[in-house]
């Protein structure tokens, strides 16, 4: 055999590499950026400057986070005629710093994934200058920002959620200290804070009434449930330090349900503004979308589609499209990606109410995808209603009902084959059968014999 030549020598170019110098294999597309490694107490910021065909110049400085630092720093900025920076989405701390720049310069917001260092070479300089560096090769996939009016609606819809959340958890503990006490109430009651149990829970806490008469206070059809209550409630050891407990509890819910009233009226003026009185009525239209979900929905995404160039591309956003994960020509399992949780959540609720809409298409097509799973229906469809909301906002028209899917003749046929399958799996045999049409006189679908 003749001698193996000489493999090709394998330059290993590292993040770090990157950072000192510009590969000539990515022209710049900037002349005049920055990128800023933000932090709870200080920010590291990194300017690069120069043509694009040759080496920036790099001016890296440190400045602090209260608003004077904050000021210096725009104004720095602003004298070195920088045109765009570029920041990690890291929890809360870029947003003062968005604050203060958002008017002087184009901010670039990016996750934090896309730009990640290499293990063991990260600092908070380096990170500074690789975001940078990214940035003025045009490498850098910007996060959506939407204007003020949008971002102060957001927080109003997101803070109800966490509102309605804290309710139920104090529902919770009402819950853990009637089962502490031996009152069972919640084992016969659907809803112990219904009317029936509203008024029970109020006596109990009186300590004054007996368990008969506590049980006669049922409303409507928990009447017929009056002999089981009294069982739930006798050798009850509600004392004061219960009855204390679950004060504190009741009267946390109703400072809740006051918060709630006012986060709602708040959210509703808003959304009636001529900016999104219209995006608002358009995603009532689609089903399954009423006025609470157009509110958090209009706040997630804004009224103008201009940002997001497709349908598709707001899917992935939201994280309710099919995730990717082929090799070798072959797809494997993926799940959903991630995206913004709270428009996933509002998609989620829409779709459920969408499935048992009568007379609509999204009903028979998430029990045909129920037979995998329902939470895969679910996303299924949810990804349907953000794609109806995404054609309804682009276009300005109103969502057409479509109507339940009628079944054609194959279809039906299909149908008929596949329930008398199932029938001979369960011992019953069918002796005739004909597939004709169902307005056909002599039409006869089955006729079973044992």
């Amino acid at each position: 055999m003749e001698p193996v030549e000489a493999e090709e020598e394998i330059l290993n170019i590292d993040a770090g590499s990157l950072q000192q110098k510009d590969t000539p294999m990515i022209p710049a597309v900037i002349e005049r950026c920055a990128g800023i490694d933000v932090g709870k107490t200080f920010l590291t910021v990194c300017l690069l400057t120069g043509p694009a065909d040759g080496e920036p110049k790099v001016e890296t400085r440190k400045f602090g986070t209260f608003h004077a630092d904050l000021e210096v720093l725009r104004l720095w900025l602003t004298e070195e005629q920088c045109t765009r920076v570029v920041m990690e989405s890291t929890g809360c701390y870029w947003k003062p710093v968005f604050n203060i720049l958002e008017e002087s310069v184009a901010v670039c917001l990016t996750n934090g994934q896309d730009v990640k260092n290499r293990k063991g070479h990260k600092t908070d300089w380096n990170d500074c200058r690789w975001l940078a560096h990214l940035l003025r090769h045009g490498l850098i996939r910007a996060s959506f920002i939407p204007p003020k009016p949008v971002r102060e609606l957001r927080d109003l819809t997101r803070r109800r959620k966490q509102v309605l959340s804290n309710a139920g958890s104090e529902r919770n503990r009402i819950h853990k200290v009637l089962e502490e006490a031996n009152v069972k109430i919640g084992s016969v009651l659907a809803d112990v804070f219904g009317v029936s149990g509203q008024l029970m829970l109020d006596a109990l806490l009186e300590g004054k009434a007996t368990v008969e008469e506590v049980a006669n206070l049922a409303r409507h059809t928990a009447r017929k449930k009056i002999p089981e209550i009294i069982q739930s409630l006798e050798g009850n050891r509600l004392d004061g330090h219960y009855r204390m407990l679950i004060t504190l509890s009741l009267e946390h819910l109703a400072f809740l349900e006051k918060q709630l009233q006012q986060i709602d009226a708040e959210i509703l003026s808003r959304v009636q503004q001529p900016e999104f009185r219209q995006a608002f009525e358009l995603l009532q239209t689609v089903p399954g979308v009423k006025q609470d979900g157009a509110a958090s929905i209009l706040a997630e995404i804004g009224p103008d589609m201009a940002q997001f160039p497709s349908e598709a591309h707001l899917s992935s956003w939201a994280g309710v499209c099919p995730g990717n994960n082929c090799t070798g020509g072959k797809a494997k399992p993926a799940k959903i990606p991630r995206g913004n949780r709270w428009l996933r959540t509002t998609l989620v609720e829409c779709a459920w109410a969408a499935s048992k809409k009568k007379d609509c298409f999204l009903k028979d097509r998430f029990w045909r995808l129920a037979a995998r799973g329902k939470k895969r229906a679910l996303v299924a469809i949810a990804h349907t209603v953000l794609v109806l909301l995404y054609r309804s906002l682009a276009t300005g028209q109103p969502y057409q009902e479509r109507g339940a899917i009628e079944l054609n003749e194959q279809k039906r046929n299909r149908l008929i084959r596949h329930h008398v399958r199932r029938l001979g799996k369960l011992g019953i045999a069918v002796s005739s059968l004909r597939l004709a049409g169902p307005n056909d006189p002599g039409y006869v679908a089955s006729a079973p014999a044992s």
